[in-house]
């Protein structure tokens, strides 16, 4: 028996599991993956939503809550954007990315709230971080002013918009997301539109 607590083996089935087959994924199969029965698979997560909406949360976490919001105060400004450019695609645009964001758009009719609690927690929290980055940077005349909030919302767009679409009908492959020019041409193209 694995040293590994069964509530982390189950998670750990769950996860591979979702993201395989979405929600359709059946708890024998889950509990199978996971090497135990299936009453211990419920006596961690009294349903299925249950074991989902930790799974969604876990995911959610891992691939965008870690990200530091663009870097140290005392970096140059190109240099905090593009090593946030450079980590923020990575995430978004992995494979395990790209699967989360499959698996949870899916759902969203069925886990609203969940999905709005994700949303708050992931990409929302981002963006704040993101928008009080780019506040300062305006607030010293190093960008134009403009309202932050909406500055980090259209440089995280210019990010991932096009290129997780390619990466969601399986046009462009998981090297998308590493492609450091590609983040540079971007931070470069946001730096030109907001220059003071």
């Amino acid at each position: 028996m694995s040293a590994v607590p069964n509530r982390e083996r189950v998670l750990r089935a769950a996860t591979a599991a979702f993201m395989t087959d979405g929600y359709r994924s059946s708890i024998d199969r889950i509990a199978q993956r996971a090497g135990v029965a299936k009453q211990t698979v419920y006596s961690h997560f009294p349903s299925k939503d249950h074991l989902f909406e930790e799974v969604a949360r876990e995911m959610a976490k891992r691939v965008l809550i870690e990200l530091e919001p663009s870097g140290k105060e005392g970096d140059g400004l190109r240099a905090g954007l593009l090593r946030f450019a450079v980590a923020y695609r990575e995430r978004v645009l992995s494979d395990e990315g790209v699967a989360m964001f499959r698996t949870l758009v899916a759902e969203i009719p069925r886990f609203r709230t969940l999905a709005r609690a994700i949303y708050q927690g992931g990409p929302g929290e981002t963006a704040s971080q993101l928008a009080g980055y780019l506040g300062r940077a305006m607030a010293a005349g190093r960008l134009r002013r403009d309202d932050p909030q909406f500055a980090a919302e259209l440089f995280m767009s210019m990010l991932t918009g096009v290129d997780r679409i390619k990466r969601l009908y399986d046009v462009a492959s998981s090297a998308t997301s590493g492609d450091k020019r590609r983040a540079a041409r971007i931070v470069d193209r946001f730096l030109a539109a907001y220059t003071p």
